[in-house]
């Protein structure tokens, strides 16, 4: 033992770890990314009203949600390192073009979803402004055109996780409320299971961290980045840091509505972006409390639309055979750009017709969780079908599909009994 210990302070062994952890910071930034756009305009729309009508009664989930995020990612991250294509693309050479279509198509639907929930939010922080809707979303159209335009894949994604770092406002905003921990206490071991508003919420919660797109986009990004296998390890702790981080956003903003609401004597839904803000500024102050949040929404929903976005041009060009990398100029890679830009402007156009956005956002994360079995499904079935030593098998092929089965479950199960009952 000693002997370990004296070899495990050695310089050598020192200096590789030094170099090592360079290395997970200059490989950094998929998993990150897609962890801070996880947390986007619906996202922080859905853990704010699950606090304002349920207290703390769906924080547990927040916390149990990290393991399954990082499991459904990591197998993401090692299906792009060990094939080197895009998700779409490795369901049509597997499964064939049908169901390529097939899974292309809930991924469109999930990222118009997720748009139409960033555009809303944005137009709503403009609005507690004074910006008009229209204004607001054609400048997010135009700056977020001219990013991917001129940009490479490495500064489009330093820009996302520039942005999405104003989502930090949120723990921020949490720490000052002082939840009450009896509060917490109490309230975590009061589930309603049985009330359909809960399970609507529960599913929605679900949906809100298990995205369809996120699948696609972090595939897809490891593999334009041209990270290879000697960075799987590091890879995966980028992946684990952003989930646990992601969840910390959204118990967060949980969090500080159930305090707010819960000192008020009364729980009730948020209807509006504004209601939001009002409900999570009061530790700060009117006017810090108000930008700090207009900061935080503003992060999650450009983040998120910078991502949504380029997964929904990426897909389709796995599928129809264009070229879909950031790495190609827009002469070269015409129909890609196009479509990121027929994307934008076709869900500013419908956010801009005045959509209830908190009825909005959380529908979006119920409509995810709905689709859980055929982007989880495909997700196992190809990690199934990786080659030796990647293959997912054995014990923790046994967990991962545990865990996969037990999600599709509660999210089909609590969705379709929030929904229909």
């Amino acid at each position: 033992m000693n002997r370990i210990l004296n070899k495990s302070m050695s310089s050598p062994t020192l200096a590789s770890q030094s170099r090592w952890w360079i290395r997970v910071f200059a490989i950094a930034g998929p998993g990150l990314v897609v962890m801070l756009a996880d947390t986007d305009a619906g996202s922080v729309i859905t853990a704010a009203q699950s606090g304002a009508q349920w207290g703390y009664r769906l924080l547990l989930l927040q916390l149990l949600l990290i393991p399954v995020l990082f499991i459904v990612q990591e197998l993401t991250v090692r299906l792009g390192m060990v094939t080197r294509k895009g998700h779409g693309d490795l369901i049509r050479q597997h499964f064939g073009p049908r169901w390529a279509w097939l899974s292309v198509g809930t991924l469109m639907l999930a990222c118009l979803g997720a748009l139409l929930s960033e555009m809303s939010g944005l137009a709503g922080v403009g609005l507690m402004y004074g910006i008009p809707s229209w204004l607001t979303l054609t400048l997010t159209v135009v700056g977020l055109s001219w990013m991917a335009y001129t940009g490479s894949y490495l500064s489009v994604e330093r820009i996302a996780i520039l942005l999405g770092a104003f989502e930090l406002v949120f723990v921020l905003v949490a720490w000052r409320a002082h939840p009450d921990a009896a509060s917490i206490h109490a309230e975590l071991a009061s589930m309603p299971l049985g009330n359909h508003d809960y399970l609507f919420l529960l599913s929605a919660n679900i949906g809100a961290v298990i995205m369809p797109w996120m699948v696609f986009y972090q595939q897809s990004a490891v593999v334009e980045k041209k990270l290879d296998l000697e960075d799987l390890r590091a890879a995966r702790w980028d992946t684990a840091v952003g989930a646990v981080l992601t969840q910390l956003i959204m118990a967060a903003v949980l969090m500080v509505t159930a305090a707010t609401l819960a000192r008020s004597g009364m729980h009730k839904p948020l209807d509006t972006v504004q209601q939001i803000g009002d409900a999570i500024t009061p530790f700060l102050g009117a006017q810090t409390g108000k930008l700090l949040f207009g900061m935080g929404m503003v992060g999650a929903a450009l983040v998120a639309a910078i991502v949504v976005t380029l997964t929904a041009a990426r897909a389709l060009g796995e599928i129809l055979g264009y070229r879909h990398a950031l790495e190609h100029t827009p002469r070269e890679a015409p129909w890609f750009y196009a479509t990121y830009t027929t994307v934008l402007i076709v869900a500013a156009f419908i956010a801009g017709s005045g959509a209830n956005l908190v009825s909005l956002g959380v529908g979006v994360q119920v409509m995810n969780a709905l689709l859980l079995p055929i982007v989880l499904g495909f997700l196992y079935l190809l990690a199934r079908r990786l080659p030796e030593p990647y293959r997912l098998r054995g014990s923790y092929g046994m967990l991962a599909g545990t865990v996969i089965a037990i999600t599709v479950g509660l999210g089909l199960y609590s969705g379709i009994a929030g929904t229909f009952s």
